[in-house]
């Protein structure tokens, strides 16, 4: 008997226990560790752009050959003639970066772009000096660079999304000039010249990437990247000859500078997300 209640008492003792250490609260599994995404610059991007475009030492300067230099004493020919641009410009780029430590550092890469500038003028000048020549002079100019590529490298530095940078490299460009100097109805002197001219360029800009909740982001990705950018090209200098028709002599000479600027505003997509 003494046997029997021994055995259900310690039978009891155990079921307690069991229920009481099953209300016990249990530890948890450690959380597992997801590490949140570094921002990076580096990688292949392409993308678009668009702003405003003007040139700089717009002026033409002529100097006649021989006695015909005369004539531009005289005012016939002017000496100096400015021929301000300035107009809408629109194009592509693509380029690589490389960033030398995630998050904020050191940034270098290069870029290559090509757009459309609307850059020309045409300005006619009648002149009337009968004290000199008793015909109405007429004097055309005309200059225009149709387009303008780049080829450049960027340095700058990361702040986190953030990029300032540098840039510099060549530059190219259809470039096209006329003049033609009419004496009376007839052309007697003319001259032009278009062809793809070389130089450089050089300028710098800002840079952001878009957060994925941006509304500008239309990718959703942290892909996007916005910029803001200056750039000033130097295609240099050329002698155009304006010969002779038909006039007297040989002819003048026009010197043309190609110089200008673009302030532009542009949209990359960087491929890979990160």
């Amino acid at each position: 008997m003494f046997k029997t209640l021994f055995l259900a008492s310690t039978a009891a003792a155990l079921l307690v226990g069991a229920a009481s250490a099953a209300d016990l609260p249990r530890r948890a599994a450690p959380p597992v560790f997801v590490p949140v995404p570094v921002f990076t610059w580096t990688g292949f991007y392409a993308g678009f752009n668009a702003g405003y475009a003007f040139n700089e030492r717009d002026t033409v300067r002529t100097t006649g050959i021989g006695a015909l230099q005369n004539n531009v004493n005289a005012g016939l020919r002017r000496g100096d003639v400015r021929l301000s641009q300035e107009g809408f410009t629109g194009g592509g780029q693509i380029g690589y970066n490389l960033q030398f430590t995630p998050g904020s550092g050191v940034v270098i890469g290069f870029e290559a772009d090509a757009q459309y500038t609307d850059l020309q003028r045409t300005q006619v000048d009648s002149i009337f000096l009968p004290v000199f020549n008793p015909n109405r002079l007429t004097n055309t100019y005309r200059s225009e660079l149709g387009f303008l590529g780049t080829v450049r490298g960027r340095i700058g530095y990361a702040f986190d999304r953030v990029l300032v940078y540098g840039t510099g490299g060549f530059a190219y460009g259809d470039v096209s000039q006329n003049i033609s100097f009419t004496t009376g109805i007839p052309q007697t002197y003319a001259g032009s010249r278009s062809q793809i001219e070389t130089g450089y360029a050089y300028g710098g800009g800002i840079e952001y990437a878009l957060p994925t909740e941006s509304f500008l982001n239309f990718f959703k990705s942290s892909a996007v990247t916005v910029k803001a950018e200056y750039l000033r090209y130097d295609l240099g200098t050329k002698n155009l000859l304006v010969g002779t028709t038909g006039g007297p002599g040989i002819g003048y000479n026009s010197r043309f500078t190609t110089e200008g600027s673009l302030v532009r505003a542009g949209v990359n997509y960087k491929f890979g997300s990160y």
